[in-house]
Protein backbone atom coordinates (compact mmCIF):
# COMPACT_ATOMS: atom_id res chain seq x y z
CA UNK A 1 0.00 0.00 0.00
CA UNK A 2 1.05 3.58 -0.67
CA UNK A 3 -0.90 5.92 1.45
CA UNK A 4 -0.22 9.20 -1.33
CA UNK A 5 1.33 9.79 -4.29
CA UNK A 6 4.98 10.31 -3.30
CA UNK A 7 4.89 14.15 -3.79
CA UNK A 8 19.60 -2.11 19.40
CA UNK A 9 17.17 -4.65 20.43
CA UNK A 10 17.80 -8.05 20.29
CA UNK A 11 17.04 -9.88 16.81
CA UNK A 12 13.64 -11.27 16.73
CA UNK A 13 13.39 -15.16 16.83
CA UNK A 14 12.19 -17.68 14.48
CA UNK A 15 9.06 -18.11 14.97
CA UNK A 16 8.15 -22.24 16.26
CA UNK A 17 5.57 -23.01 13.61
CA UNK A 18 6.00 -22.41 9.64
CA UNK A 19 2.47 -20.33 9.19
CA UNK A 20 1.02 -19.53 12.29
CA UNK A 21 2.64 -16.82 15.16
CA UNK A 22 2.77 -17.69 18.84
CA UNK A 23 -0.22 -18.03 20.96
CA UNK A 24 -1.32 -15.99 23.04
CA UNK A 25 -1.48 -16.67 26.92
CA UNK A 26 -5.72 -16.97 26.51
CA UNK A 27 -5.25 -19.38 23.61
CA UNK A 28 -2.78 -22.04 25.40
CA UNK A 29 -4.78 -21.84 28.85
CA UNK A 30 -7.78 -22.51 26.18
CA UNK A 31 -6.14 -25.85 24.89
CA UNK A 32 -5.23 -27.19 28.40
CA UNK A 33 -9.25 -26.60 29.32
CA UNK A 34 -9.89 -28.87 26.40
CA UNK A 35 -7.28 -31.16 27.62
CA UNK A 36 -8.90 -31.89 31.16
CA UNK A 37 -12.86 -31.75 29.54
CA UNK A 38 -13.52 -28.31 30.92
CA UNK A 39 -15.43 -25.79 28.44
CA UNK A 40 -13.54 -23.25 27.09
CA UNK A 41 -14.86 -19.94 27.43
CA UNK A 42 -15.78 -17.70 25.02
CA UNK A 43 -13.36 -15.09 24.03
CA UNK A 44 -11.75 -13.55 21.01
CA UNK A 45 -8.31 -15.12 21.08
CA UNK A 46 -5.41 -14.27 18.30
CA UNK A 47 -1.83 -15.27 17.53
CA UNK A 48 -0.03 -12.59 19.41
CA UNK A 49 1.19 -10.49 16.71
CA UNK A 50 2.15 -7.16 18.25
CA UNK A 51 0.66 -4.71 16.38
CA UNK A 52 -2.81 -6.41 16.49
CA UNK A 53 -2.84 -8.95 19.07
CA UNK A 54 -6.46 -10.13 18.36
CA UNK A 55 -6.05 -10.62 14.84
CA UNK A 56 -5.58 -14.59 13.61
CA UNK A 57 -6.58 -17.83 15.27
CA UNK A 58 -4.87 -20.35 17.00
CA UNK A 59 -5.81 -24.08 16.65
CA UNK A 60 -5.89 -24.58 12.97
CA UNK A 61 -4.12 -23.65 9.53
CA UNK A 62 -6.32 -22.57 6.61
CA UNK A 63 -6.03 -24.29 3.16
CA UNK A 64 -8.79 -22.73 1.72
CA UNK A 65 -11.47 -20.05 1.37
CA UNK A 66 -14.71 -20.84 -1.08
CA UNK A 67 -16.74 -17.21 -0.67
CA UNK A 68 -20.17 -16.49 -2.38
CA UNK A 69 -21.04 -12.75 -2.06
CA UNK A 70 -24.57 -11.64 -4.20
CA UNK A 71 -24.75 -8.11 -4.92
CA UNK A 72 -28.18 -6.50 -5.57
CA UNK A 73 -27.07 -3.34 -7.36
CA UNK A 74 -26.93 -0.96 -4.26
CA UNK A 75 -23.73 -0.67 -2.78
CA UNK A 76 -24.75 0.98 0.53
CA UNK A 77 -27.10 -2.43 1.43
CA UNK A 78 -25.56 -5.82 2.85
CA UNK A 79 -24.79 -8.49 0.11
CA UNK A 80 -25.51 -12.07 0.72
CA UNK A 81 -22.70 -14.30 1.32
CA UNK A 82 -21.68 -17.79 2.09
CA UNK A 83 -18.23 -18.51 3.35
CA UNK A 84 -16.37 -22.06 3.29
CA UNK A 85 -13.81 -22.51 4.61
CA UNK A 86 -11.01 -25.78 4.62
CA UNK A 87 -8.97 -26.15 7.41
CA UNK A 88 -6.48 -28.51 9.26
CA UNK A 89 -6.46 -28.71 12.90
CA UNK A 90 -3.28 -28.06 14.48
CA UNK A 91 -4.04 -28.50 18.46
CA UNK A 92 -7.19 -29.21 20.33
CA UNK A 93 -10.24 -27.01 20.23
CA UNK A 94 -13.02 -26.98 21.69
CA UNK A 95 -14.18 -23.89 19.80
CA UNK A 96 -12.96 -22.53 16.71
CA UNK A 97 -12.62 -18.74 16.47
CA UNK A 98 -13.06 -16.46 13.14
CA UNK A 99 -12.08 -13.35 12.55
CA UNK A 100 -15.36 -11.93 11.62
CA UNK A 101 -16.89 -8.83 12.49
CA UNK A 102 -18.85 -6.18 10.30
CA UNK A 103 -21.97 -8.82 9.48
CA UNK A 104 -25.14 -11.00 10.52
CA UNK A 105 -24.34 -14.55 10.90
CA UNK A 106 -27.53 -16.74 9.09
CA UNK A 107 -26.17 -20.11 10.10
CA UNK A 108 -23.21 -21.74 10.35
CA UNK A 109 -21.59 -25.68 10.21
CA UNK A 110 -18.64 -27.46 11.15
CA UNK A 111 -18.02 -30.43 9.18
CA UNK A 112 -21.63 -30.65 7.74
CA UNK A 113 -23.67 -30.12 11.08
CA UNK A 114 -25.05 -27.10 12.51
CA UNK A 115 -23.30 -25.19 15.38
CA UNK A 116 -23.93 -22.65 17.82
CA UNK A 117 -22.00 -19.37 16.87
CA UNK A 118 -21.68 -16.27 19.23
CA UNK A 119 -19.90 -12.53 18.58
CA UNK A 120 -16.82 -12.16 20.95
CA UNK A 121 -15.09 -8.69 20.59
CA UNK A 122 -14.18 -9.15 16.48
CA UNK A 123 -14.04 -13.45 16.52
CA UNK A 124 -17.31 -15.54 15.50
CA UNK A 125 -16.73 -18.39 18.00
CA UNK A 126 -18.03 -21.61 16.39
CA UNK A 127 -19.03 -24.27 19.26
CA UNK A 128 -18.49 -27.85 17.72
CA UNK A 129 -20.99 -31.02 18.94
CA UNK A 130 -17.13 -32.45 19.89
CA UNK A 131 -13.97 -31.01 19.88
CA UNK A 132 -11.22 -31.26 17.30
CA UNK A 133 -8.13 -32.65 17.93
CA UNK A 134 -4.67 -32.42 16.04
CA UNK A 135 -4.72 -33.94 12.01
CA UNK A 136 -8.26 -33.78 11.79
CA UNK A 137 -9.69 -31.80 8.94
CA UNK A 138 -12.54 -28.56 9.79
CA UNK A 139 -15.09 -27.93 6.67
CA UNK A 140 -16.99 -24.48 8.34
CA UNK A 141 -19.82 -23.27 6.18
CA UNK A 142 -21.29 -19.44 7.69
CA UNK A 143 -23.84 -17.93 5.87
CA UNK A 144 -23.80 -14.20 6.61
CA UNK A 145 -24.24 -10.63 4.83
CA UNK A 146 -21.67 -8.48 4.55
CA UNK A 147 -22.03 -4.66 4.89
CA UNK A 148 -20.15 -1.84 2.71
CA UNK A 149 -21.93 0.72 4.79
CA UNK A 150 -20.27 4.09 4.86
CA UNK A 151 -19.38 5.71 8.18
CA UNK A 152 -18.19 2.27 9.58
CA UNK A 153 -14.40 1.07 8.81
CA UNK A 154 -15.09 -1.49 5.96
CA UNK A 155 -13.34 -3.43 3.89
CA UNK A 156 -15.62 -2.97 0.90
CA UNK A 157 -15.29 0.49 -0.55
CA UNK A 158 -18.10 2.18 -2.34
CA UNK A 159 -16.75 3.30 -5.92
CA UNK A 160 -19.27 5.53 -8.20
CA UNK A 161 -20.53 2.24 -10.10
CA UNK A 162 -20.24 -0.47 -7.70
CA UNK A 163 -18.17 -2.11 -5.25
CA UNK A 164 -14.04 -2.60 -4.89
CA UNK A 165 -12.05 -4.15 -1.71
CA UNK A 166 -9.16 -2.37 0.29
CA UNK A 167 -8.20 -5.06 3.12
CA UNK A 168 -5.03 -4.34 3.96
CA UNK A 169 -3.80 -4.38 6.95
CA UNK A 170 -7.12 -5.42 9.31
CA UNK A 171 -10.47 -5.34 7.43
CA UNK A 172 -10.69 -8.64 5.69
CA UNK A 173 -12.48 -10.02 8.95
CA UNK A 174 -15.05 -6.69 7.92
CA UNK A 175 -15.86 -8.77 4.80
CA UNK A 176 -15.57 -12.29 5.18
CA UNK A 177 -15.36 -14.44 7.89
CA UNK A 178 -11.57 -15.57 7.87
CA UNK A 179 -8.73 -15.93 9.80
CA UNK A 180 -7.34 -12.75 8.99
CA UNK A 181 -3.63 -12.25 9.22
CA UNK A 182 -0.92 -12.86 6.48
CA UNK A 183 0.77 -15.60 8.71
CA UNK A 184 -2.37 -18.20 7.49
CA UNK A 185 -2.54 -18.04 3.50
CA UNK A 186 -4.55 -20.14 1.94
CA UNK A 187 -6.30 -20.79 -1.61
CA UNK A 188 -9.29 -18.70 -2.65
CA UNK A 189 -12.59 -19.03 -4.63
CA UNK A 190 -14.67 -16.25 -5.47
CA UNK A 191 -18.22 -16.83 -6.68
CA UNK A 192 -19.99 -13.38 -7.47
CA UNK A 193 -23.22 -13.00 -8.40
CA UNK A 194 -24.45 -9.28 -9.70
CA UNK A 195 -27.30 -7.55 -11.67
CA UNK A 196 -26.27 -8.07 -15.68
CA UNK A 197 -25.17 -4.83 -16.64
CA UNK A 198 -22.28 -5.46 -14.33
CA UNK A 199 -19.38 -6.94 -14.27
CA UNK A 200 -17.37 -8.84 -11.47
CA UNK A 201 -14.05 -9.96 -11.18
CA UNK A 202 -11.33 -11.34 -8.44
CA UNK A 203 -8.08 -12.64 -7.92
CA UNK A 204 -6.51 -14.88 -10.29
CA UNK A 205 -8.21 -16.42 -13.17
CA UNK A 206 -11.81 -17.42 -14.38
CA UNK A 207 -13.05 -20.61 -12.72
CA UNK A 208 -15.12 -21.40 -16.07
CA UNK A 209 -17.15 -19.14 -17.63
CA UNK A 210 -19.66 -16.71 -16.46
CA UNK A 211 -23.40 -18.44 -15.77
CA UNK A 212 -26.71 -16.49 -16.29
CA UNK A 213 -29.75 -16.65 -14.48
CA UNK A 214 -32.70 -14.48 -15.08
CA UNK A 215 -31.28 -11.04 -14.62
CA UNK A 216 -28.30 -11.94 -12.68
CA UNK A 217 -25.06 -13.22 -13.97
CA UNK A 218 -22.24 -15.05 -11.79
CA UNK A 219 -18.85 -15.48 -12.29
CA UNK A 220 -15.95 -17.35 -10.59
CA UNK A 221 -12.74 -16.96 -9.87
CA UNK A 222 -9.68 -18.83 -8.65
CA UNK A 223 -6.56 -18.32 -7.32
CA UNK A 224 -3.43 -20.30 -8.30
CA UNK A 225 -1.49 -19.76 -5.67
CA UNK A 226 -1.43 -19.30 -1.79
CA UNK A 227 -2.55 -15.78 -0.63
CA UNK A 228 -2.87 -13.40 2.72
CA UNK A 229 -6.34 -12.28 3.09
CA UNK A 230 -5.42 -8.61 3.38
CA UNK A 231 -4.72 -9.43 -0.49
CA UNK A 232 -8.28 -10.41 -1.33
CA UNK A 233 -10.29 -8.40 -4.09
CA UNK A 234 -13.11 -8.27 -5.84
CA UNK A 235 -14.89 -5.81 -7.57
CA UNK A 236 -18.01 -5.13 -9.01
CA UNK A 237 -18.83 -2.17 -11.16
CA UNK A 238 -19.79 -0.88 -14.87
CA UNK A 239 -16.30 -2.09 -16.36
CA UNK A 240 -14.63 -3.56 -18.97
CA UNK A 241 -11.81 -6.55 -18.85
CA UNK A 242 -9.14 -5.46 -20.96
CA UNK A 243 -6.74 -8.43 -22.03
CA UNK A 244 -3.08 -8.33 -23.69
CA UNK A 245 0.02 -10.46 -22.95
CA UNK A 246 2.86 -10.12 -20.62
CA UNK A 247 6.60 -11.67 -20.53
CA UNK A 248 6.39 -15.27 -21.71
CA UNK A 249 2.63 -14.97 -22.38
CA UNK A 250 1.69 -14.50 -19.33
CA UNK A 251 -2.10 -13.17 -19.81
CA UNK A 252 -2.81 -9.60 -18.43
CA UNK A 253 -6.44 -8.54 -17.59
CA UNK A 254 -7.09 -4.84 -16.71
CA UNK A 255 -10.10 -3.97 -15.33
CA UNK A 256 -11.42 -0.26 -15.60
CA UNK A 257 -14.55 1.85 -15.98
CA UNK A 258 -16.03 1.20 -19.09
CA UNK A 259 -16.92 4.95 -20.17
CA UNK A 260 -12.70 5.84 -19.70
CA UNK A 261 -11.15 2.95 -21.44
CA UNK A 262 -9.54 4.31 -24.18
CA UNK A 263 -8.14 7.61 -22.00
CA UNK A 264 -6.52 4.89 -19.79
CA UNK A 265 -5.15 2.71 -22.73
CA UNK A 266 -1.78 4.82 -22.67
CA UNK A 267 -1.38 3.69 -19.23
CA UNK A 268 -2.12 0.03 -19.13
CA UNK A 269 0.15 -0.43 -21.94
CA UNK A 270 3.06 0.02 -19.93
CA UNK A 271 2.55 -2.81 -17.46
CA UNK A 272 4.12 -5.18 -19.75
CA UNK A 273 7.60 -3.73 -19.97
CA UNK A 274 7.79 -2.80 -16.20
CA UNK A 275 6.76 -6.27 -15.82
CA UNK A 276 10.16 -7.12 -18.02
CA UNK A 277 12.08 -4.30 -16.08
CA UNK A 278 11.10 -6.22 -12.95
CA UNK A 279 12.11 -10.12 -14.11
CA UNK A 280 15.26 -8.51 -14.57
CA UNK A 281 16.21 -7.34 -11.57
CA UNK A 282 14.47 -10.19 -9.32
CA UNK A 283 13.21 -13.10 -11.36
CA UNK A 284 10.40 -14.51 -13.14
CA UNK A 285 6.82 -13.20 -12.04
CA UNK A 286 5.21 -15.19 -9.42
CA UNK A 287 1.77 -15.56 -9.92
CA UNK A 288 -0.81 -16.75 -12.54
CA UNK A 289 -1.98 -13.25 -14.32
CA UNK A 290 -1.50 -9.78 -13.16
CA UNK A 291 -3.44 -6.46 -14.31
CA UNK A 292 -4.58 -2.88 -13.04
CA UNK A 293 -7.93 -2.48 -11.51
CA UNK A 294 -8.45 1.52 -11.94
CA UNK A 295 -11.69 2.00 -9.91
CA UNK A 296 -13.85 5.68 -9.91
CA UNK A 297 -12.73 6.04 -6.03
CA UNK A 298 -11.30 8.47 -3.75
CA UNK A 299 -9.04 6.47 -1.04
CA UNK A 300 -5.72 8.37 -0.54
CA UNK A 301 -3.32 5.37 -1.53
CA UNK A 302 -3.15 2.45 -3.82
CA UNK A 303 -3.47 -1.12 -3.22
CA UNK A 304 -0.76 -4.31 -3.83
CA UNK A 305 -4.17 -6.84 -4.24
CA UNK A 306 -2.84 -10.31 -5.28
CA UNK A 307 -2.93 -10.66 -8.77
CA UNK A 308 -5.26 -7.33 -9.64
CA UNK A 309 -3.50 -4.26 -8.49
CA UNK A 310 -6.31 -1.11 -6.81
CA UNK A 311 -5.90 2.29 -8.36
CA UNK A 312 -7.71 5.21 -8.27
CA UNK A 313 -8.86 6.53 -11.29
CA UNK A 314 -7.83 9.94 -10.24
CA UNK A 315 -4.47 9.40 -10.14
CA UNK A 316 -4.39 8.44 -14.30
CA UNK A 317 -6.64 11.99 -14.54
CA UNK A 318 -5.24 14.49 -12.40
CA UNK A 319 -3.20 16.97 -14.66
CA UNK A 320 -0.65 17.86 -11.49
CA UNK A 321 0.54 14.58 -10.92
CA UNK A 322 3.68 14.21 -13.64
CA UNK A 323 3.55 11.15 -15.57
CA UNK A 324 6.91 9.49 -14.46
CA UNK A 325 5.56 9.95 -10.60
CA UNK A 326 2.47 7.27 -11.96
CA UNK A 327 4.81 5.13 -13.25
CA UNK A 328 6.98 4.87 -10.18
CA UNK A 329 3.67 4.25 -8.45
CA UNK A 330 2.84 1.49 -11.08
CA UNK A 331 5.98 -0.04 -10.10
CA UNK A 332 5.96 0.27 -6.41
CA UNK A 333 2.79 -1.99 -6.59
CA UNK A 334 3.55 -4.59 -9.27
CA UNK A 335 6.64 -5.11 -6.90
CA UNK A 336 4.66 -5.84 -4.39
CA UNK A 337 3.19 -8.80 -5.83
CA UNK A 338 6.99 -10.33 -5.34
CA UNK A 339 7.74 -8.75 -1.77
CA UNK A 340 4.76 -8.86 0.09
CA UNK A 341 2.18 -10.68 -1.64
CA UNK A 342 4.61 -13.30 -3.13
CA UNK A 343 6.50 -13.44 -0.09
CA UNK A 344 4.33 -12.49 2.62
CA UNK A 345 5.34 -11.18 6.50
CA UNK A 346 5.34 -13.42 8.77
CA UNK A 347 4.31 -10.86 11.53
CA UNK A 348 2.84 -7.37 11.03
CA UNK A 349 6.50 -6.06 12.24
CA UNK A 350 7.88 -7.97 9.26
CA UNK A 351 6.11 -5.35 7.11
CA UNK A 352 9.44 -3.26 6.57
CA UNK A 353 10.48 -6.03 4.22
CA UNK A 354 7.96 -5.60 1.64
CA UNK A 355 7.20 -1.70 1.78
CA UNK A 356 10.78 -1.20 1.65
CA UNK A 357 11.05 -3.25 -1.25
CA UNK A 358 8.56 -1.82 -2.86
CA UNK A 359 9.76 1.79 -2.24
CA UNK A 360 13.31 0.36 -3.30
CA UNK A 361 12.49 -0.49 -7.04
CA UNK A 362 10.46 2.39 -7.23
CA UNK A 363 13.26 4.86 -6.60
CA UNK A 364 15.15 2.48 -8.73
CA UNK A 365 13.24 2.32 -11.50
CA UNK A 366 12.66 6.28 -11.84
CA UNK A 367 16.49 6.64 -11.43
CA UNK A 368 16.55 4.76 -14.73
CA UNK A 369 14.16 5.96 -16.47
CA UNK A 370 14.43 9.26 -15.27
CA UNK A 371 17.70 10.29 -14.18
CA UNK A 372 16.22 10.99 -10.80
CA UNK A 373 18.40 10.43 -8.77
CA UNK A 374 18.20 7.72 -5.93
CA UNK A 375 21.39 8.42 -4.29
CA UNK A 376 19.54 12.30 -3.85
CA UNK A 377 16.40 10.20 -2.85
CA UNK A 378 18.23 8.01 0.36
CA UNK A 379 19.85 11.28 1.20
CA UNK A 380 17.17 13.06 1.86
CA UNK A 381 15.36 9.85 3.59
CA UNK A 382 18.57 9.51 5.64
CA UNK A 383 17.99 13.49 6.54
CA UNK A 384 14.33 12.49 8.13
CA UNK A 385 14.98 9.23 9.30
CA UNK A 386 15.29 9.76 12.92
CA UNK A 387 12.66 11.55 13.09
CA UNK A 388 10.03 9.04 11.36
CA UNK A 389 12.03 6.53 14.07
CA UNK A 390 11.11 8.51 16.77
CA UNK A 391 7.30 9.14 15.33
CA UNK A 392 7.17 5.72 14.46
CA UNK A 393 9.88 3.45 15.79
CA UNK A 394 13.05 1.59 13.99
CA UNK A 395 11.39 0.14 11.13
CA UNK A 396 11.25 -3.69 12.47
CA UNK A 397 10.31 -2.38 15.66
CA UNK A 398 7.02 0.06 14.95
CA UNK A 399 5.57 1.49 18.27
CA UNK A 400 2.63 -0.96 19.69
CA UNK A 401 -0.73 0.65 19.87
CA UNK A 402 -1.82 1.53 23.59
CA UNK A 403 -3.96 -1.11 25.02
CA UNK A 404 -6.91 -1.41 23.68
CA UNK A 405 -6.42 0.57 20.84
CA UNK A 406 -5.47 0.41 17.00
CA UNK A 407 -3.04 1.50 15.60
CA UNK A 408 -1.76 1.69 11.89
CA UNK A 409 1.76 0.20 10.53
CA UNK A 410 2.05 2.21 7.52
CA UNK A 411 4.05 4.99 8.61
CA UNK A 412 6.98 6.82 6.93
CA UNK A 413 9.68 5.20 8.51
CA UNK A 414 8.52 1.41 6.83
CA UNK A 415 8.54 3.30 2.82
CA UNK A 416 11.47 5.10 2.40
CA UNK A 417 12.93 4.78 5.75
CA UNK A 418 13.20 0.63 5.09
CA UNK A 419 13.98 1.60 1.63
CA UNK A 420 17.13 3.51 3.06
CA UNK A 421 18.40 0.20 5.12
CA UNK A 422 18.19 -1.93 1.55
CA UNK A 423 20.68 1.47 0.49
CA UNK A 424 22.62 1.25 3.14
CA UNK A 425 22.55 -3.41 3.00
CA UNK A 426 23.96 -2.42 -0.56
CA UNK A 427 26.77 -0.07 0.66
CA UNK A 428 27.79 -2.57 3.07
CA UNK A 429 27.59 -5.93 0.81
CA UNK A 430 28.16 -4.39 -2.60
CA UNK A 431 26.05 -4.46 -5.87
CA UNK A 432 26.70 -7.63 -6.92
CA UNK A 433 26.05 -9.66 -3.61
CA UNK A 434 22.87 -7.27 -3.12
CA UNK A 435 21.38 -7.95 -6.33
CA UNK A 436 22.03 -11.75 -5.69
CA UNK A 437 20.58 -11.72 -2.09
CA UNK A 438 17.18 -10.05 -3.59
CA UNK A 439 16.56 -12.81 -6.82
CA UNK A 440 17.60 -15.34 -3.87
CA UNK A 441 15.05 -13.69 -1.67
CA UNK A 442 11.75 -14.18 -3.55
CA UNK A 443 12.97 -17.36 -4.84
CA UNK A 444 13.76 -18.83 -1.62
CA UNK A 445 10.30 -17.93 0.00
CA UNK A 446 7.79 -17.91 -2.95
CA UNK A 447 4.44 -18.46 -1.88
CA UNK A 448 5.27 -18.16 1.95
CA UNK A 449 5.97 -16.04 4.94
CA UNK A 450 9.28 -15.07 5.59
CA UNK A 451 10.31 -12.75 8.36
CA UNK A 452 13.47 -10.43 9.34
CA UNK A 453 15.29 -12.82 10.62
CA UNK A 454 15.35 -14.43 7.57
CA UNK A 455 16.30 -11.85 5.87
CA UNK A 456 19.28 -11.02 8.11
CA UNK A 457 20.96 -15.21 7.55
CA UNK A 458 20.24 -14.61 4.06
CA UNK A 459 21.98 -11.75 3.72
CA UNK A 460 25.09 -12.48 5.62
CA UNK A 461 24.95 -15.53 3.76
CA UNK A 462 25.91 -13.66 0.57
CA UNK A 463 27.85 -11.15 2.44
CA UNK A 464 30.29 -13.86 3.11
CA UNK A 465 29.73 -12.87 6.96
CA UNK A 466 27.88 -11.84 9.97
CA UNK A 467 25.55 -8.93 9.29
CA UNK A 468 24.07 -9.53 12.84
CA UNK A 469 25.76 -6.11 14.25
CA UNK A 470 24.65 -4.08 10.82
CA UNK A 471 21.01 -5.20 11.10
CA UNK A 472 20.06 -4.71 14.77
CA UNK A 473 21.90 -0.71 14.23
CA UNK A 474 20.30 -0.16 10.94
CA UNK A 475 16.46 -2.27 11.81
CA UNK A 476 15.77 -1.72 15.70
CA UNK A 477 18.41 1.03 16.77
CA UNK A 478 16.22 4.82 18.02
CA UNK A 479 18.95 6.24 16.02
CA UNK A 480 19.54 5.78 12.36
CA UNK A 481 23.06 4.58 11.72
CA UNK A 482 26.51 6.64 9.80
CA UNK A 483 25.55 5.38 6.18
CA UNK A 484 28.10 3.25 4.68
CA UNK A 485 30.53 4.73 2.08
CA UNK A 486 29.01 8.63 3.09
CA UNK A 487 30.84 10.24 5.97
CA UNK A 488 29.63 13.25 4.90
CA UNK A 489 25.36 12.45 4.99
CA UNK A 490 23.86 14.42 8.14
CA UNK A 491 20.69 13.74 9.72
CA UNK A 492 18.14 16.34 10.26
CA UNK A 493 16.38 17.88 13.66
CA UNK A 494 13.71 15.77 15.21
CA UNK A 495 10.77 17.13 15.31
CA UNK A 496 9.98 18.38 18.61
CA UNK A 497 13.49 18.23 20.08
Amino acid sequence: MLLTARTTAARPKALRTPRIAAVLVTATASAALVAAGAPSPIAPLGIGDPLFPHLGNPGYDVTSYDIAFTYRGDNRKPLEAVTKIDARVTQPLQRVNLDFAHGKVRSAEVNGESVRSASSGEDLVLTPAEPVGPGERLRITVRHTSDPATGKKSGWLRTTDGLAMANQADAAHLVFPCNDHPADKAMFTFRVTAPKGLTAVANGLPAGGPRHHGSTTTRAYRTHHPMATELAQVSIGRSTVLHREGPHGLPLRDVVPTKDRKALERWLKKTPGQMEWMERKVGRYPFETYGLLIAPVKTGFELETQTLSLFEERLFTLPHIPEWNVDALMVHELAHQWFGDSVSPQTWSDLWLSEGHATWYEALYTEERTQRSLEDRMREAYRDSDGWRADGGPPARPKRPAPGQKISPFRPVVYDGSALVLYALRQEMGHGAFARLERQWVRAHRDGNATTADFVRLASRNAGRDLGGFFDAWLYGEKTPPMPGHPDWRKGPVRGK
